[in-house]
């Protein structure tokens, strides 16, 4: 086994830990939810709120330049790697994004694949999900869509994997204050006509706590997904390392078990942070 896939078994070790921790915390609150079909960090911007556990993120206090970054960080990124383009961060956000492939040998892409380039996810005021241009603290968003069909008695799982590059660290970092409040604002947030997220609980872990010892700040919601009459098992996940955020939501089905849906969002966000890290050349 060499070094690369070692450090990313003990990141997805890690990074399973952390989410099992995030998950037995929220159902003590009771029923949560994730985002939406875009489960990006939200870009919306307001103020800088407190994490789960009513202390500043620990990336509060970062530089606004690109590179910079929280004294308490796991990931320092070579200067020269961090994108200040927005081709620049195109082409890492493709890099990063998971693919079918990535999230199991039977996973295939929805319809439609990807998000609309140039658009980023945005929980507006009336708490509707839909896809606008990218504000101008952020250089490049990117969703991918995959589902894996339903088999042996066991419904279809659809996941979602997102990559958003901010301008500064501290953009990044506020999207992740953002993501924190926004159930809050809107415990009951629309997807589609027909489809919503609701009961929305979240919980931070900035790096340090709760088991996270792979990235600056995460946040993960728990709750339900509603079609209908339909109501399946949301997750959600977003993380950041710098000025890179990575995000993914599973949506659950007949026949899955919470581990089943953890196992999933862990694998996928780790495989994720690894690649920021290989693209942007630093050392964890």
């Amino acid at each position: 086994m060499d070094d690369n896939t070692g450090r990313r078994r003990s990141t997805w070790l890690r990074a399973t830990a952390s989410a099992a921790a995030a998950a037995a915390l929220l159902g003590g609150c009771g029923a949560g939810d994730d985002k939406a079909a875009e489960p990006s960090p939200s870009a919306s911007a307001g103020s800088a709120a407190p994490t789960a556990s009513g202390s500043p993120s620990p990336a509060a206090s970062a530089s606004s330049t690109g590179g910079g970054k929280a004294a308490l960080t796991p990931f320092e990124a070579d200067p020269a790697a961090v994108p200040r383009t927005g081709r620049q961060a195109e082409a890492l956000a493709q890099a990063v994004a998971l693919e079918p492939q990535a999230w199991g040998s039977n996973f295939r892409a929805q319809q439609p694949a990807a998000s609309a380039p140039g658009t980023v996810a945005v929980l507006d005021a009336q708490c509707r999900w839909q896809r606008r241009p990218l504000p101008k603290t952020v250089l490049a968003s990117l969703s991918r869509y995959s589902e894996l069909p339903g088999a042996g008695g066991k419904g279809m799982v659809k996941v979602t994997a997102a990559v958003t590059v901010h301008a500064t660290v501290r953009d990044a970092d506020q999207q992740l204050s953002t993501t924190l409040e926004e159930p809050l604002r809107c415990p009951v947030q629309q997807v589609r006509t027909d489809e919503q997220i609701a009961g929305l609980m979240s919980a931070a872990s900035p790096y340090g706590q709760g088991g996270n010892t792979y990235a600056d700040d995460q946040v993960v919601e728990i709750g339900s997904y509603l079609t209908g009459t339909s109501a399946q098992t949301y997750r959600w996940t977003v993380a950041r390392l710098g000025t890179v955020t990575v995000a993914v939501s599973v949506m659950g089905a007949t026949g899955y078990k919470p581990y089943e849906l953890e196992q999933f969002s862990s694998q996928g966000l780790s495989t994720m942070l690894s690649r920021v890290e290989s693209e942007l050349g630093g050392k964890s």
